[in-house]
Order: C-alpha cells, then sequence, then structure tokens
C-alpha cells in the first residue's frame, strides 16, 4: 500500500506564492510518476501537473504554466509543487497522486491511472 500525504496549503492572497509538498511512503512504492490535481467547488477535478521521477521530465495545465513548478526529491519520496502569482481561480482542494503498475496518461485535461491519491489539502486565494 502507498500512503501520500500532502502538506502546505492554506490562505494566501492573490499574487503570493505557496508550495504544497507530497510524502509518500509504502512498502511497494514504486511508481514511475507522481502529480497534482484539483477540484474547486462545483467543478471536476483537474489534472495541474505532474513529473516522471526517474528522469524529471515535466508536464503542466495550460492555466498554471510559467507560474506553478512541479519538482521531486526522490531521496525523500517527496514531490513538490511551487505555486506562484496565485489567483482567486486557483483555490482549489489539491490532490496528490501517485501512478499504479499500469501506468498513467492525461486525456481529456484530467489524469489517468493514477492508483493512489492522497485526502488533499484546500488552497483559498482571496482577491
Amino acid at each position: 500500500q502507498v500512503l501520500l500525504e500532502e502538506s502546505g496549503g492554506g490562505l494566501v492572497q492573490a499574487g503570493g506564492s505557496l508550495r504544497l509538498s507530497c510524502a509518500a511512503s509504502g512498502r511497494t512504492f514504486s511508481s514511475a510518476a507522481m502529480g497534482w490535481s484539483r477540484q474547486a467547488p462545483g467543478k471536476e477535478r483537474q489534472f495541474v501537473a505532474a513529473i516522471n521521477l526517474a528522469d524529471g521530465w515535466t508536464y503542466y495545465a495550460d492555466s498554471v504554466k510559467g507560474r506553478f513548478t512541479i519538482s521531486r526529491d526522490n531521496a525523500k519520496n517527496t514531490v513538490y509543487l511551487q505555486m506562484n502569482n496565485l489567483k482567486p481561480e486557483d483555490t482549489a482542494v489539491y490532490y496528490c497522486s501517485a501512478d499504479g503498475p499500469k501506468g498513467w496518461s492525461l486525456l481529456g485535461g484530467s489524469l489517468r491511472g493514477m492508483d493512489y491519491w492522497g485526502s488533499g489539502t484546500l488552497v483559498t486565494v482571496s482577491a
């Protein structure tokens, strides 16, 4: 089993920054990729960013390109999401995920094949 624990959410004013962390643990953690998705009230869960753990290749939603950066520290089994120039539209619960043995894909603006998910951390951006 894989446990994902997010941290770093909170309240920030527009234009500010936050860094989210996701620590993975478990005896059998061997995911090839991890990612972040978010869900705002009344909306579908939306892909934000993902990273291949082996080579560090990154993927971003158009809405966050240039503002958010995903990174990883494999020694700590941790991924980060640095969020800069936050906007009220970024307000959402942010979920960390990790892929399973079948791998993952991005289709229609959502992550597919992520078998493990954290419980989420709330980010609120005030105007």
